[in-house]
């Protein structure tokens, strides 16, 4: 008689994965922030010193005591004496005093004694020593203080952070070369079934492309995760658990493709118990696509056996695997590109479970609408059809026309 599967809800897999997870850590590794691109940081970045370094002018002019420019305008300018000016990227002993100016490019060094920088457009030389200057300033206008960017200290970057171009550019201004990231955390992709079959070779009648080993590599690799091994194996006990044992030795996470119904040949959730302990603690989740899903561990290795469709084994690879990752990384759970948009038209649930609903975007009137599209959950073209998904949940019995809605971003 066929095993019936005992389903846990979302936030009940969610809970065991952090208890079960929980001593599956990752370390650090120190880069140059030139490879740092994409990658998470292992702990905060603290600034080593202030930036800017000096008082610094942001435009083209002169640099004054601001008390010297008050009430100047068109008709009745403030004369200053013009004592030289700043070269861009030196230092300046010069010293200003009351009644003077300097010029000084946009990035150099104020000299002692002023506070302040009149922009060149609002100032006009009368001769080689007389300056005219048609408008007033505060002090501190068009001046970066020391220290006003980040102060000495500051946290930049904090653990976690997904390293950006604008960041490496903050770093380098700093001078930090090194930095110290997390790990990638390393995966093995293992696609089971008798009829998978490369999807470059010649394909016979009644086989099926291998498309879940490439499809899932690539997610994880969106996810900072780096494939060490990726296999297509026949669905047979003693061939997948050799293969998994031997795989585990360099990866902290297997994922296995295929095999997690409760069908006869459907030997993965065996196979992981059988690996090492504690095994499998979960085997069906009440989610649409997704129900078969195994999640187990093995002698501190993750290991998941996703269901063999493609779009119910992606689905599942992004919200529970991605969750691990995530959590692995520092990473708050779901921080994923979302958008709100109303819904095109009415969407049903599956009674008892959160359901995911691949959806289309269309902008109406600068609103988006996100209208559902369906398929089976083989048929691979319904995610690339798709802008993203809508999650149901479990106690909602649908989806109004007209309801807002938030959708997550492929």
């Amino acid at each position: 008689m066929m095993e019936l599967l005992k389903v846990d809800t979302v936030e009940q897999v969610m809970k065991k994965m952090e208890d079960y997870f929980k001593d599956l850590v990752l370390e650090g590794q120190e880069i140059h922030i030139a490879d740092a691109l994409g990658r998470i940081l292992y702990e905060d970045v603290e600034a080593p010193l202030e930036l800017p370094e000096f008082r610094r002018s942001t435009v083209d002019g002169y640099a004054v005591l601001a008390k010297d420019t008050f009430g100047a305008s068109e008709g009745l300018p403030t004369f200053l004496n013009n004592i030289g000016k700043v070269e861009m990227g030196k230092s300046t002993e010069l010293i200003v005093n009351s009644g003077e100016c300097v010029y000084v490019p946009t990035g150099g060094m104020l000299p002692s004694g002023t506070d302040a920088m009149v922009m060149i457009e609002h100032a006009e030389h009368l001769d080689e020593l007389t300056l005219a200057v048609y408008q007033s300033v505060a002090p501190g206008e068009n001046v970066m203080q020391v220290g006003e960017d980040i102060q000495k200290g500051e946290i930049l970057l904090k653990r976690g952070r997904k390293i950006k171009a604008q960041d490496i550019g903050a770093l380098a201004a700093l001078g930090i070369e090194k930095i110290t990231v997390f790990e990638r955390p390393k995966v093995a992709v293992l696609s089971t079934g008798d009829e998978i079959v490369d999807p470059f070779s010649k394909v016979q009648l009644g086989q099926i492309r291998d498309i879940n080993t490439y499809a899932l590599s690539a997610m994880i690799e969106e996810f900072g995760g780096e494939i060490v091994h990726r296999l297509v194996i026949q669905d047979e006990y003693n061939q997948l658990k050799e293969k998994a044992a031997e795989v585990l030795k360099d990866c902290h996470v297997l994922v296995i493709s295929g095999g997690s119904s409760v069908g006869t040949k459907d030997v993965t959730a065996k196979v992981i118990n059988d690996l090492g302990t504690p095994g499998v603690f979960v085997h069906g989740i009440a989610i649409k696509p997704g129900k078969p899903t195994i999640i187990g561990k093995t002698n501190h290795k993750a290991v998941f056996g996703l269901p063999g469709h493609p779009v119910s084994a992606i689905i599942v690879c992004k919200v529970f695997l991605g969750y691990l990752l995530d959590r692995l990384q520092a990473q708050e759970a779901g921080e994923h590109k979302t958008i709100y948009a109303a819904a095109a038209a009415n969407i049903h649930s599956s009674p008892g479970k959160e359901t995911y609903q691949m959806v289309i975007l269309e902008d109406q009137n600068g609103e988006y609408l996100a209208k559902p599209i369906h398929g089976k959950s083989g048929a691979i073209t319904l995610l690339t059809k798709a802008h993203g998904y809508i999650r149901i949940d479990t106690n909602k019995e649908g989806i109004e026309k007209g309801e807002k809605v938030k959708v997550v971003l492929f």
